[in-house]
């Protein structure tokens, strides 16, 4: 900043000059005072110069409209909404969104630094302000295997990144409260840099918890129960309430939020697709949840804005104050959350659901090509047993919480799985296709519905080779062939032939399309699904599918190298002893 744009700044906030732009007749929602203020913005430039009465070179009148800071996301994957940097972009700031935190750990499990950069790139072409967490756990655990190894040494430089907040979320709770070597020089990067860490920390709590924090880990979204939501709260971290595509805590949480808690509170999407965003919005439909819930309005904007600026230390954010960055969202009140104007930096981005900015898109061709199968074949699908019992992956609805079934099951002749169709269980696999390894893990789901056909998706967290769902292995084999020949994504089949599909070629991750067109794709995908292939109707199809090789979340998941026991973080046999009679 030079001199004479200080003195202009100063001299707008005086009143001895006219403001760049003047948002009049505002109720300013005042997050530091927690009250509603009468005033006029003074605009200067990408900054607040004040609130009170004021003139400007522009005027426009916000006829008694509730001005509040810009909405910040505390935690998304932008890839789990299956479009670019550009196009996160254009679809989140016209719900209020002036910032989110992301962390790209997804495309960097498969495409290593090479896909951080194109992402830092691509976000540079977005009116948004995207931050960045640096991958923590590339792989997320070492037992699968990832398009990328990223250790100690190799986050050296990029955590130097101005853009880069600090360490992501660290999955590896296991390896920071046994105090893993490995896992100390990844925190120890992040802490002698002066750079902060994000958590994920589900069912961990007692001396465990003590011991996760203590590094100064500074939040998580896993948190499922409001006893561990008051635990990390208790231990100096804040919690991410989370209403997501996939995962829907919000309102259970917000049950255990208190005037004395919630300023440790924040709000956060996690993962959050085209399709939801056009039905419920972004962090407006968090807000609007928790006035139904019975939080103050003021409480929650606060959750959205100032308490997530000061969680990730962007000083420069989150209220409506002389000096701050002008990010500001116009509303019709504080029960519906109406976005009718968003203002980024100062220039006006959105009115009225409409985007204004003009969409660049990055270059993809750095991040294309990524699936790489050796040796697959039908025959690699066969599931032999050696018992009538097996452990079954067995989804709950809602959510990407998975419980270790031990169900009864048939077999052939050569003692291979045979499915019943009157029992809801089927074979899921997980085809490595990153490094040529050639493996090929199956296990059995219940609870997902399929009645005919196959689902493959190339994007399964969090090392994202291919998962694939089926009645067959001839049905599953025909998704997996037909995924690879549209370089990733999502295919559905049914009786040989490919019924649906969307490709995502940016990493076998991200459409390179517009938010309307993969929604469209997805809505169709959905109904096939449904419809064609009977999954169950209370089963969100893709997005539960994609969590359940992600072996950090409870009970039992399926990676590359076998199926997992998350509860005692060991492989287990599918094959499992006949359970005692109660």
């Amino acid at each position: 900043m030079t001199k004479q744009e200080l003195k202009k700044r100063i001299d707008i906030a005086a009143g001895r000059i006219p403001a760049d732009v003047v948002i009049k007749n505002c109720r300013v929602v005042d997050v530091y005072s927690g009250t509603i203020r009468q005033g006029d913005i003074a605009l200067c430039d990408e900054k607040i110069a004040g609130v009170g009465t004021y003139d400007g070179i522009e005027v426009i009148d916000a006829e008694g409209r509730y001005a509040a800071p810009g909405f910040i996301d505390s935690h998304i994957h932008i890839e789990s909404s299956y479009v670019t940097p550009e196009e996160i972009s254009r679809l989140l700031i016209p719900h209020g969104a002036a910032t989110i935190i992301a962390d790209p750990h997804e495309i960097v499990n498969v495409c290593g630094i090479c896909g951080l950069d194109y992402m830092m790139e691509a976000a540079q072409d977005a009116a948004l302000d995207i931050k960045f967490m640096l991958p923590s756990c590339v792989p997320a655990t070492p037992f699968e295997n990832a398009g990328a190894v990223i250790d100690a040494e190799q986050m050296r430089e990029p955590i130097t990144r101005e853009n880069i907040l600090g360490l992501g979320e660290f999955m590896n709770y296991a390896g920071v409260i046994d105090a893993d070597d490995a896992v100390l020089d990844k925190l120890l990067v992040a802490i002698n840099h002066g750079k902060l860490i994000d958590g994920h920390a589900p069912t961990v709590m007692g001396n465990d918890l003590n011991a996760y924090s203590a590094p100064g880990i500074r939040g998580d979204h896993e948190c499922a129960t409001v006893e561990e939501m008051q635990a990390r709260i208790s231990c100096g971290m804040y919690v991410l309430l989370r209403q997501g595509s996939a995962c829907h805590n919000l309102r259970s949480l917000l049950k255990g939020v208190t005037p004395e808690n919630s300023r440790r509170c924040l709000l956060c999407s996690d993962d959050r697709q085209p399709k939801t965003i056009f039905k419920e919005g972004h962090i407006d439909n968090h807000l609007r949840i928790c006035v139904e819930e019975g939080l103050d309005p003021i409480s929650a904007i606060r959750m959205a804005t100032l308490n997530a600026a000061e969680c990730w230390h962007l000083s420069d954010r989150g209220a409506i104050a002389p000096g701050l960055r002008a990010d500001i969202v116009l509303l019709d009140d504080l029960k519906d959350f109406r976005v009718r104007k968003v203002w980024l930096a100062g220039k006006l981005c959105a009115v009225d659901g409409d985007y204004l900015p003009e969409v660049h898109r990055h270059d993809i061709s750095a991040v294309k090509g990524s699936l790489h199968l050796k040796d697959f074949s039908v025959e690699r699908l066969r599931l032999p047993l050696k018992s009538d019992y097996a452990h079954v992956i067995q989804i709950i609805p809602g959510g990407v919480v998975s419980k270790n079934r031990i169900a009864r099951v048939s077999r052939d002749e050569n003692g291979n799985f045979r499915r019943d169709p009157s029992v809801d269980i089927v074979k899921v696999a997980i085809v490595e296709r990153h490094k040529y390894t050639g493996n090929v893990a199956v296990a059995l789901l219940g609870g997902y519905g399929i009645r005919r056909g196959a689902v493959a998706l190339s994007v399964a967290h969090d090392s994202h080779n291919i998962i694939v769902v089926g009645v067959s292995d001839e049905e599953m084999a025909c998704a997996v062939e037909a995924l690879v020949e549209q370089e990733g994504g999502i295919v559905l089949v049914r009786d040989g032939r490919v019924i649906e599909r969307m490709p995502m070629p940016v990493a076998g991750l991200m459409s390179d399309q517009s938010g309307q067109w993969v929604d469209e794709r997805l809505t169709a995908i959905h109904k096939a699904a449904f419809q064609e292939l009977g999954i169950a109707g209370e089963v969100e199809p893709i997005m539960t599918l994609c969590f359940m090789s992600l072996p950090v979340i409870p009970e039992l998941k399926l990676t590359d190298m076998g199926l997992f026991d998350v509860m005692n973080f060991s492989f287990t046999p599918v094959e499992a002893e006949r359970p005692e009679e109660k």
